[in-house]
């Protein structure tokens, strides 16, 4: 049996050969989709679980399972490493996705997640805005000018006519190269310092807060005032203790998190009572009428990266995949020719003299 392995260069392969804006289209109808039917009952989610660690660097190593349709199982295995872009150019955040045949456990692929955990972040805000902010939302605020930035922007621009992206980062490098990374959506960019974020603030119909702010050193703006309807995505708060939106902010707005059980240990949720958190991304999606008045309303989606997406993208690509015809099949696993005997491949006339003794390496008795 085999295994389609899908390295960043087919990923790459797959962008290039059904285009950018067509990939993220399907990515977004195909997790609505999968929002739409989802059904607790017939799910295994858990929340996500690792090694969080301060020594050699503050970073994690996570792995988040998800069983779904009776199809796969999924895992991704995250690292998120904050310090990565400065000191050794890399992404900060580094992902795999595995999926397993739900029926044997083969692995059936294994596919690069570092650019698809970016991608499916900015299609999850996307899809949780078109319901909370307001259809004719023109001004993003972008608070954390990153790799997930582009990705916010981008997805957002896909639901929503953008006119103006007002962004701030704490690296004055990071903000100033935002406009060249982001050229191609075609949106003018204008960076602000720390001493106008109240205009930022006041200026945003949606707001991206998307940091690497450390645990208990939040929130990374101020309350400091802002239109009626402001609809925040909040993509940062992936420890515990770590959060990036005032809590004078979250009780006056209604929160919906992407996954409950795990935004209130590590989402924005954790500076809630339970009481005050508002509808999961899934009601929003399967009841989208229902929500329609929260459009003129304070809210909050709070993105803590849910194992239901991971399976989704990963599951696109291997179909993807056999469409543009990328992709090397491994012989991965040990698949002896007697299922029962896990020594059976050494029963082949090419490996039988492996298990001749060599002369002077025989067994030697215990007897004297």
């Amino acid at each position: 049996m085999k295994t389609r392995l899908l390295q960043a260069s087919d990923v790459e392969k797959i962008v290039h050969g059904v285009g950018l804006n067509p990939l993220m289209d399907k990515l977004l109808k195909t997790l609505e989709s999968a929002l739409s039917d989802f059904i607790p009952e017939k799910a295994i989610i858990p929340i996500r679980d690792g090694l969080h660690y301060q020594n050699p660097a503050l970073g994690l190593l996570e792995w988040m399972p998800a069983y779904l349709d009776g199809k796969y199982i999924s895992i991704k295995l995250v690292g998120y490493h904050p310090t990565n872009p400065v000191l050794r150019e890399m992404p900060s955040v580094i992902s795999t996705i595995t999926l397993f045949d739900a029926r044997s456990g083969h692995l059936s692929g294994l596919v690069d997640g570092t650019f698809l955990t970016a991608l499916r972040t900015g299609a999850m805000s996307a899809l949780a805005s078109a319901i909370l902010a307001r259809p004719d939302s023109r001004t993003l605020g972008i608070i954390g000018a990153g790799a997930q930035a582009v990705t916010q922007a981008y997805a957002l621009s896909r639901r929503f006519q953008l006119e103006r992206i007002v962004v701030h980062d704490v690296d004055p490098d990071a903000a100033a190269s935002f406009a060249s990374r982001i050229r191609f959506l075609d949106i003018p960019v204008e960076t602000v310092g720390r001493e106008s974020l109240e205009q930022l603030l006041a200026d945003s119909d949606i707001l991206c807060t998307c940091t690497s702010e450390e645990p208990g050193r939040g929130p990374v703006f101020k309350d400091l005032g802002n239109k009626p309807h402001l609809h925040i995505n909040a993509v940062g708060s992936d420890f515990h203790g770590k959060t990036e939106v005032p809590v004078e902010l979250l009780k006056r707005s209604t929160v919906c998190p992407d996954f409950r059980a795990q935004a209130i240990h590590e989402g924005e949720c954790q500076l809630l009572e339970v009481a005050e958190i508002g509808p999961d991304l899934v009601d929003l999606i399967k009841e989208p009428e229902a929500f329609e008045h929260l459009q003129d309303q304070s809210t909050v989606f709070d993105s803590t990266g849910w194992a239901l997406a991971d399976y989704v993208v990963g599951s696109l690509m291997l179909e993807l995949a056999d469409e543009v015809g990328v992709g090397s099949d491994l012989q991965f696993e040990c698949i002896p020719s007697d299922p029962k005997n896990p020594f059976s491949f050494m029963e082949q006339s090419a490996t039988r003299q492996m298990l001749a003794p060599v002369a002077g390496n025989r067994p030697t008795s215990s007897a004297s």
